[in-house]
């Protein structure tokens, strides 16, 4: 997955996140979202983060529901 990519989705994995935001690895990514550091919510059983909050935190601005 791209920055790009990213950017036009409502919420990614923890890794995903961690890894083009931050430049964390796997583990770290997790380590951070279970700090705080990445926001992240539950759905099911599944961790995810919003890539909107996110996004507005580093001065990025997302693509979701925008043309293409």
């Amino acid at each position: 997955m791209t920055l790009e990519e990213a950017l036009s989705q409502p919420t990614i994995s923890v890794p995903d996140a961690g890894r083009l935001f931050f430049g964390l690895a796997r583990n770290a990514a997790y380590d951070a979202a279970k700090r705080g550091d990445i926001e992240t919510i539950r759905v099911g059983g599944r961790v995810v983060v919003p890539v909107v909050p996110l996004a507005e935190k580093l001065g990025l601005k997302t693509t979701i529901g925008r043309a293409a």
